[in-house]
């Protein structure tokens, strides 16, 4: 029987199913009543067995010449490379590639370093299953915690770090040391005067020991909420409500100190507190309203009262000066003379009496004419 091999096959050259040789480009004339059989494949890619063993291949030298075999030994991971160019992630612990068109070959990386060296690179990593190692990315102003197997191993400060997960289950806990806003809403509290009211109180803190953080606190935020929300009642609670409007920030100290005594307790330091808003209920904010109209009516009347005492005593003053200047007085005359000719047409006055006298003579014939 003949068998025509192209240039890009190879012929695996079987007798009663028996590997005999591999043959290249050509034609080949093997008697199928002997037994004989040609398998082609092409030369690309990872090579098929067809059933055939590879220490049984390797036997023949043009086989071992156009193949390149690799095993990934325990505990390593491998990388595929094409004519230089990463191609693709090992999946399989033994390769055996066509090696005469394209140029195969099998970066080994061991995974007994549990850090990941410089060596493998982002786009390398990016291929490697996610179950065979962990990432951590720490921030600016972040702390991150090390563990091989829940056992804190060191502090990782700001960067990428990448971890084989082969002798260890490797985790990192990020921590986040900068400062941090917690509010306290519509929180509510009775007076000492059994008034009911809400505060919104805030505070700012910071996380400072990372470490013994990780080791005494799960919940933080939650059991922070809890620690202002006592101190408030504790402090808030002994004041009328008089005395929480007009010494908001008094109390507000005395808030942030309480907190201050109980930092210990969540590995933070707190960097301030007070209140933002005191709200009161709808009926006692009417009366509060109410008052201040008040109030500020009263402050009105004061202020108009001075104005008109002002006022009156001005016009005493003016008139001692005008009882004891005759010449003041004549010079108002004349500026009351002027004001009236602004309006009237003409008004006939002489030197016998005074301009006010006239003035008021003629209003009175005017009224009785």
């Amino acid at each position: 029987m003949r068998y025509i091999i192209k240039e890009n096959q190879a012929g695996f050259v079987l007798k009663h199913g028996i590997f005999q040789k591999m043959i290249l480009s050509g034609k080949y004339y093997f008697s199928f009543l002997a037994g004989y059989q040609v398998v082609i494949e092409e030369m690309k890619g990872v090579l098929d067995y067809k059933g055939v063993p590879y220490q049984i291949l390797s036997i023949d030298p043009a086989f071992l010449k156009s193949t390149v075999h690799i095993e990934i030994p325990d505990g390593s991971v491998g990388f595929i490379y094409m004519n230089g160019k990463l191609t693709a992630y090992a999946t399989r612990k033994e390769y055996t590639f066509w090696n005469v068109f394209d140029k195969y070959e099998i970066k080994i990386v061991p995974m007994t370093d549990t850090e990941i060296g410089e060596d493998v690179s982002k786009q390398m990593l990016s291929l490697v299953p996610a179950n065979l190692h962990t990432d951590a990315a720490v921030g600016e102003g972040e702390q991150g915690l090390l563990y091989y197997d829940n056992v804190l191993q060191r502090q990782l400060s700001k960067g990428i770090y990448h971890f084989w997960n082969y002798r260890h289950d490797v985790t990192c806990r990020v921590i986040d040391m900068r400062q941090t806003q917690l509010d306290i809403a519509g929180q509510e509290i009775l007076t000492r005067d059994k008034i009911g009211i809400r505060m919104n109180v805030t505070c700012l803190y910071k996380i400072r020991d990372a470490v013994e953080f990780a080791k005494t606190v799960s919940d933080l935020k939650g059991q922070l909420y809890s620690a202002v929300q006592l101190a408030i009642r504790e402090i808030v609670g002994n004041y009328k409500l008089d005395e929480i409007l007009e010494a908001k920030e008094r109390i507000s100290g005395e808030i942030y100190a309480v907190l201050k005594e109980r930092e210990e307790m969540f590995c933070v330091n707190f960097l301030t507190a007070g209140i933002k808003d005191i709200i009161l209920p709808g009926e006692i904010r009417d009366i509060m309203n109410s008052v201040l109209v008040a109030e500020k009516q009263a402050q009105a009347n004061v202020i108009s009262r001075r104005e008109e005492v002002a006022s009156t005593r001005s016009l005493l003053n003016t008139a001692k000066l005008m009882d004891e200047n005759k010449t003041l007085y004549k010079l108002k005359e004349l500026e009351y003379l002027e004001r009236i000719c602004e309006t009237v047409g003409e008004v006939s006055i002489n030197g016998n009496a005074g301009i006010v006298e006239q003035l008021g003579l003629l209003a009175g014939t005017k009224r009785t004419g």
